[in-house]
C-alpha cells in the first residue's frame, strides 16, 4: 500500500468564490477512506494512493464541469504527512 498526501489550492475566477471552494471541500469530505484538513491557505488530503486519487479525480472533474472557470494547484508527496 502506498500513502499519498496532496495539498490543493483552488482559485475560482469568480467574485463569489467562497461557496465554490466550500462545495469542493464538502464533496471531498464525503469520502470515508481519506482524511481532509483545511486551513485558510489550502486543503490537504491524506490516505491510500488509489483512494485519494479517485476522490480528487472525481471531484476535480465535477468542479471543472461547473460553468465557473477555475485554477487548481496541487502538490503530491508519496508519504502520509498528516499532522499527528
Amino acid at each position: 500500500m502506498m500513502d499519498l498526501s496532496v495539498e490543493i489550492s483552488k482559485y475560482p475566477l469568480n467574485e463569489n468564490y467562497i461557496p465554490i471552494i466550500k462545495d469542493f471541500i464538502d464533496r471531498l469530505n464525503t469520502y470515508p477512506k481519506i482524511t481532509v484538513l483545511t486551513n485558510t491557505m489550502s486543503t490537504q488530503v491524506f490516505g491510500e494512493f488509489d483512494e485519494v486519487m479517485k476522490a480528487i479525480s472525481t471531484e476535480l472533474k465535477g468542479s471543472f464541469a461547473q460553468e465557473v472557470k477555475q485554477v487548481m494547484v496541487m502538490k503530491f508527496i508519496n508519504s502520509d504527512l498528516r499532522p499527528k
